[in-house]
């Protein structure tokens, strides 16, 4: 695989620019769930040149998405009739206790429509996706991108600018729906790392997950200590609980289907925590854990991505090479 350094986002450097398609490579896109993800997506759509519209089951939620100006209805059965007469690519923004009602109506209205998702969890949407016999035409997808805030309100069209947006590569996958999943990520702003669910979720529960799960921890504990504690709360403390100012019922829609991989790393992390209590139960050095966690850091802050530009969809064995450059920090920028 090739390795091209580009130019930077954030402490990933890669090439920072969307691929440039024709409107007729744009095929309609259809987004159920209009919250921070779904509805930013929504509007990343629109601005790349997409025609796209959308589902909310909050009234609330679809009629603000139309003061706005977007074509957001209450009705799914229209939406994805809609998806099905216009060959729209569906992508399904809800939290993963709704998935599953989101597919079975996928079945009975657009079943042979393009589908991908923005779940945070890859291993049982894809699992419902077979139950509900949709498989043939999914992609998952995770665009690692979001806020503490949530609803139409919190929407972005610049949410994925220079983020990265995992897309699977699970044994099966076919090349023209993967493709026009990540064609829609690349347009939205985003580098594609190609990945499989598995091993996406594993890592999740380690970047994403567990950070939920200690921010939570963190600010249950500076609570605890009353007026005077959060009166003295700085930078360290607001950084480290940002995260737990996001609604409860979405950390916990985001972190309970993914329980086994987060279980495994909560126990490595309890672990280490108890290491140290025990360090400072014997009034000896924390240098062991303030050493290497310094020294992941550094590694985070010098991370490089590099751009795969030898593999596309459709190539001979592409799904292996794929996951193979993305296992080694490869990422696609775009699609030729």
């Amino acid at each position: 695989m090739a390795a091209t350094v580009v130019c930077s986002s954030g402490n990933v450097e890669v090439v920072c620019q969307s691929v440039r398609v024709t409107s007729a490579m744009k095929a309609p896109v259809c987004v159920l769930g209009t919250g921070l993800i779904g509805g930013s997506l929504l509007r990343a759509a629109l601005a790349a040149g997409y025609d796209g519209w959308g589902y909310n089951r909050s009234a609330a939620g679809a009629q603000a998405a139309r003061a706005d100006g977007f074509d957001v209805t209450e009705d799914l059965p229209a939406a994805l009739r809609r998806a099905a007469g216009t060959d729209a690519l569906i992508v399904v923004g809800v939290p993963m206790p709704a998935v599953d009602h989101m597919l079975s109506a996928i079945a009975s209205y657009a079943p042979e429509c393009v589908l991908t998702d923005v779940v945070s969890v890859k291993a049982p949407v894809a699992a419902a996706v077979r139950d509900h016999g949709l498989a043939d035409r999914y992609v998952g997808g995770h665009p690692m991108a979001g806020t503490s805030e949530s609803g139409w309100a919190a929407t972005d069209p610049e949410l994925f600018r220079d983020a990265v947006w995992a897309v699977g590569v699970d044994e099966g996958t076919r090349a023209e729906p993967w493709t026009r999943v990540a064609r829609l990520a690349l347009d939205c702003g985003s580098v594609v790392v190609p990945v499989v669910a598995a091993e996406h979720d594993r890592a999740v529960a380690r970047i994403s997950h567990l950070p939920h799960v200690l921010a939570e921890a963190l600010a249950l504990a500076g609570a605890t200590g009353g007026d005077l504690a959060l009166g003295l709360a700085a930078g360290s403390f607001r950084d480290g609980t940002r995260v737990a100012g996001t609604a409860p019922d979405l950390v916990r829609a985001i972190c309970e289907p993914n329980s086994a991989a987060l279980l495994e790393v909560l126990d490595e992390t309890l672990t280490v925590l108890g290491a140290a209590r025990d360090s400072l139960r014997a009034e000896t050095s924390l240098a062991d854990l303030v050493e290497a966690g310094h020294d992941a850091r550094r590694r985070y802050e010098s991370a490089r991505r590099w751009e795969i530009t030898d593999t596309l969809p459709g190539d001979q064995d592409w799904l292996e090479r794929l996951r193979a450059a993305g296992q080694r920090g490869g990422v696609l920028t775009r699609l030729s």
